[in-house]
């Protein structure tokens, strides 16, 4: 058994469902402890932060990870215990085999052969780990980011290992993704009687001509990196239950992936100038989840197109899809960000999986993205 598959069958039988650690943070300093590492807690509320760090010279590579799990649902449903990892047919089972402990795994064996062979490489390595990148996101990284920015400890390449791959290891890697605005809209109306329309006001008649024009809205035309930006409607909530009853209020949830072309000012202010000529009472509250970060070129894109061509003999594809990571708190500070892992074909699935040959090819192109960046030529 390699050691990068003994440590991610470890990882998956810790169920570290979000926020919960289980104990992974601590088992990956250990193993990187006797590598030069130095561990720092950086924990807020119930969220577990690590940050591991070897040396202090410039420039700064870093490792970007998260040890919790989406939970398993219906534990019926699964061909295996999904937190007892099991080998079949050239697979490895369990929760988080490929979001994200796979890739955890990968980096983290990658990083002890590197060092074995170039223990006099260039700058300095780090691994940041969090417990809150499945859930709300509010401690995690961008907590420890505060932090390193307070101190003026500045990242300057981050690889975050989530499942960005299609269809064979390497084929695809993140630049970028794009921004999230989430909103929670109360349209206010006055709840009556269904037989005295006359004397109440339903919010959801109302609402419909605007519910209409937001989602007609043509937000902007995207660029050469991004798709367009778009709005979806997550949730709609009104009425008592009652057959016979008026609401007297209607919720409503809904979300734009936003790309460069926009920014979160100016979708709202645009949302307003939708809602308002409708005339109907409303209020209206914002959280944005994230900005589009965009890595479209530097040392860190090419150093990681040479190392994927070198271990697998094909080039990948930049790409900019998918929701959203935790590279968007790092990219802000003006670190290259981008985003490479295991497929990402069964992740949040019943039976997650990653293939046992995925699991060393991606553990061979971490090593290598190291030696490109780190060892001079």
């Amino acid at each position: 058994m390699s050691d990068t598959l003994e440590l991610l069958k470890t990882l998956i039988s810790r169920p570290s469902v979000t926020p919960q650690d289980a104990g992974c943070q601590e088992l990956l300093a250990e193993c990187l402890a006797p590598l030069g590492f130095t561990a720092e807690r950086l924990d807020f509320a119930d969220t577990q932060n690590i940050w591991l760090r070897r040396g202090q010279d410039k420039p700064l590579f870093t490792f970007l990870g998260h040890t919790d799990v989406v939970p398993p649902g219906s534990l019926s449903a699964w061909d295996s215990p999904p937190f007892e990892p099991t080998i079949k047919d050239g697979k490895l089972y369990g929760r988080g085999a490929a979001d994200m402990k796979g890739g955890i795994a990968a980096f983290v064996t990658a990083v002890g052969r590197f060092l074995a062979k170039h223990p006099d490489h260039q700058g300095s390595i780090a691994v940041m780990m969090t417990s809150d990148e499945e859930g709300i996101a509010t401690h995690g990284v961008v907590k420890v980011v505060d932090v390193l920015e307070q101190r003026g400890e500045k990242i300057d390449w981050c690889l975050v290992g989530e499942p960005s791959s299609d269809k064979r290891i390497g084929d695809v890697i993140r630049v970028g993704r794009r921004g999230s605005l989430c909103a929670r809209l109360t349209v206010i109306g006055i709840q009556g009687h269904v037989a005295y329309p006359e004397l109440a006001e339903n919010p959801i008649h109302t609402f419909a001509p605007a519910l209409k024009a937001l989602t007609e809205e043509v937000w902007d035309q995207g660029n050469e990196f991004f798709p367009p930006t778009r709005l979806q409607v997550s949730n709609i909530n009104g009425g008592t239950g009652a057959e016979n009853i008026i609401p007297g209020h209607l919720d409503v949830q809904f979300n734009l992936r936003f790309c460069t072309e926009l920014d979160a000012q100016t979708i709202q202010q645009r949302t307003h100038a939708i809602l308002d000529p409708f005339g109907f009472k409303y209020q209206l509250d914002w959280r944005l989840s994230g900005q589009p970060f965009l890595t479209a070129s530097g040392e860190l894109v090419a150093a990681t197109h040479a190392a994927i061509k070198s271990v697998t003999g094909y080039a990948p594809l930049d790409d900019t899809g998918g929701g959203t990571s935790d590279g968007r708190f790092i990219a802000p500070t003006g670190a290259q960000v981008i985003e490479l892992g295991p497929l990402n074909e069964s992740i949040h699935k019943i039976n997650e999986h990653i293939g046992l040959e995925d699991l060393e090819t991606l553990s061979a192109i971490y090593e290598q993205v190291l030696v490109n960046l780190l060892v001079a030529t």
